[in-house]
Order: C-alpha cells, then structure tokens, then sequence
C-alpha cells in the first residue's frame, strides 16, 4: 500500500501495552497512524517510531472524557490525511478490587467515565467523520459478558462498552461502518502492574490464568492482532460482534 492510498487509523490508549502493539501492526501494514493517549510523555518518540519505515504517524494528547478534545483528534486527523477509515478505541482504566459495599460513588464514576463516556465520544465523533464508511474496535472485556467478585464499577463500565458496540453496529451499517468489540481476558500489561504494583500484578496474573482454559495470561501483541485483522478489509462481513480473545475465560465458565 502506497503511502497516497494508505489507509488511517487512530488508536487510543496508544501508549500503552495493547495501543502500542495496534499501533505498530497498524503502521506495518502500511497505514497512517494516529496515536493517543492522556499522557504526552514519550508520545512524538512513538509516533515518529512508527514513521521511520512507512507512512506518516503523529502523536495527539486529548483527554477522551472530554468531548471537545475528542472531536478535536478526530478533526485533526481528517485534516492532516483527508479521511478517517478506522479506529481502536482501546483507553481504559482499571483499578484495585473492591467489593461493590466498599465501593465510593467517586471509584464507580472515575471508571464509567472514562471507559463508558469516553469510548461514547469516540464512537460519535469518528462515526460522523467516516463519510465513505469503516470499521471500528472498542476494547470491552470478558468481564463485560461475565462477572467475578470485587469489580463491580469495571464489570458494569465494560457491559456498557459491549452494548454500546451493538447499538453503533445497528446505527453504522446503512452507512457502511462496522462496529465491533474484543473481549480480552488478563492481559500482561504495563496498567495491571501500575495498578495493582508489580509484585501484585504477578500474583493476579498467576491466580487469573488459571481461570483461562489455556492456562496463562495473555500478551498485548496477541490483542492487537485481533484489533488489526477487525479493522482491515478480511473482516469485512463482521460486525454487531464481541469477540472473546481470552484464553477461554468464558467458555470455561459455561453451565
């Protein structure tokens, strides 16, 4: 793909473990870039990371729970590149467990608000920008068709991301968007270890791959592939769908 018909994606999240890993595959199959995150720090090294061999990526910093500087992003990037064919709305945020009793109305509204009202503003924003159609992936979870004990505020923000995924499907196919979700399991990134520290973030991980039929966490690079084929053109009869990458986390689950 030349760099005047490459495609352009923006990922969110994208200076973490599973934005960083879309990202990369992304620009290695030849697609312009557009990468994100609440953090700046590192972001115009990133971007220019992903320039070195292909087409143009740049960096924009925009806090996602803010609609103004999402549809900013979104604006940007069809000025710099003339159109919009996908997005990984992959920003999230997790935190410590808690059972829901011990849970403050402030926890509970820190996490709806980023992985609810932000992947919201995406999705409004990027839906209205892709004139000639395209597909996008919202990260939800296994937690977001399943619910373990002490997550309430995650399990009920990523329940929302799965029906706000339909209802975009439903809403997006006469224009012709695709709309999907993938539903990680525990996944070993950076985020688990800034929240729950890293000697705690090895023990849950170790503890949570047992719950996987497959025996183990998984990696970024493994969601990213998923987030990569969705978004490309071999995806094209999918969409309305929340696809399980989780190391059989589910079905190991079923009655």
């Amino acid at each position: 793909m030349s760099a005047g018909n490459a495609k352009v994606f923006i990922v969110t999240g994208g200076l973490g473990g599973i934005g960083g890993e879309a990202a990369r595959l992304l620009a290695e199959s030849g697609a312009h870039v557009v990468v994100t995150d609440v953090v700046e720090t590192g972001g115009a090294a990133f971007a220019a990371e992903l320039s070195a061999d292909g087409p143009e990526a740049f960096f924009v910093q925009a806090d996602l729970t803010e609609e103004d500087e999402v549809r900013a992003l979104v604006e940007s990037t069809v000025e710099r590149f003339g159109r919009l064919d996908g997005a990984f709305n992959n920003a999230g945020v997790t935190q410590h467990e808690k059972p829901l009793v011990e849970l403050t109305t402030d926890d509970f509204i820190r996490v709806m608000r980023l992985n609810v009202v932000g992947t919201f503003h995406c999705l409004k924003h990027e839906m209205r920008a892709m004139t000639g159609g395209g597909s996008i992936v919202n990260t939800s979870s296994a937690l977001g068709v399943m619910a373990l004990p002490n997550r309430a505020d995650y399990i009920a923000s990523k329940h929302a991301v799965c029906g706000l995924t339909r209802a975009a499907a439903v809403e997006g196919a006469p224009l012709g968007i695709r709309v999907n979700a993938i539903l990680p399991g525990s996944i070993r990134t950076a985020m688990a270890e800034a929240v729950f520290g890293s000697t705690e973030s090895a023990a849950y991980l170790e503890r949570a791959a047992g719950l996987h039929l497959l025996g183990r966490p998984g990696e970024p690079v493994e969601i990213g592939h998923a987030a990569r084929w969705l978004l490309s053109d071999e995806a094209s009869f999918i969409t309305g769908a929340l696809i399980p990458v989780e190391g059989g986390l589910t079905a190991g689950r079923q009655p």
